[in-house]
């Protein structure tokens, strides 16, 4: 199968993993309302089929870019997200941004680039020992950018260039980088939820964007869905 298909057997599934439960009423955006089907206890009921059909149109969105031999960079930087989207973007050999997005990543990416090139230029020097012609007080102040340095660019090593496409989970942390996405025309999928204005996203998958058992639960669909048909 290379699409989930919706069945009672699936809407169970995605509600034990709360993944069609939102927010509160009280912070729907108007712009989501279409896909919400109810409301128990003032907590927004996503619409099951919306959800399954927006996954299926971000796994095809993603297959078809990797396909091509396409770059996606995934983000997501809260404890919820960080552990199953490391694990995505690993598996795709594809970069992520797990710490903090650093402003202008597509907006300014030769600077970025250049940060990232004398990061990974002075940790293979450390490596290599070419630091040890250095005081004692300088290699210590190497050792500290380069663990500083570490938390943000390691899951970069691999942005050689501009991202054909972004995935990112709770648009709503990750504005600065839906804005820099707008102003290079990049594609974006994104987990979206009842507070998130959708028309935002080329490529929304309408979920519970703040669980981590619903993040995993898209995540291991998505892994699922790539998988199949190749």
């Amino acid at each position: 199968m290379s699409e989930q298909v919706l069945n009672t057997e699936l809407v169970n599934e995605m509600t034990k993993a709360g993944l069609i439960s939102g927010h509160k009423r009280s912070r729907t955006h108007p712009r989501m309302k279409p896909f919400i089907i109810s409301n128990r206890n003032e907590i927004e009921i996503i619409d099951p089929s919306a959800t399954i059909d927006g996954l299926n149109k971000a796994v095809k969105a993603l297959k078809e870019k990797l396909a091509t031999g396409g770059l996606v960079l995934f983000v997501g930087t809260s404890a919820a997200a960080k552990v199953a989207i490391t694990d995505l973007a690993t598996m795709l050999k594809m970069p992520y941004v797990t710490n903090r997005w650093l402003g202008g990543t597509l907006t300014n990416f030769s600077v970025i680039n250049g940060r990232l090139n004398y990061y990974e230029d002075l940790k293979s020097k450390k490596e290599k020992g070419l630091l040890a012609k250095y005081t004692k007080k300088e290699q210590l102040e190497f050792t500290k950018s380069i663990q500083k340095s570490s938390k943000n660019f390691d899951g970069l090593i691999s942005l050689t260039r501009r991202p054909d496409l972004l995935f990112i989970v709770d648009i709503k942390l990750h504005e600065t980088a839906l804005k820099e996405a707008k102003l290079m025309k990049t594609p974006v999928i994104a987990v979206v939820d009842t507070d998130d204005n959708p028309e935002l996203v080329t490529y929304p998958i309408f979920a519970n964007d703040h669980g981590r058992s619903s993040i995993n639960w898209l995540v291991e669909k998505i892994k699922l869905g790539l998988k199949n048909g190749e």
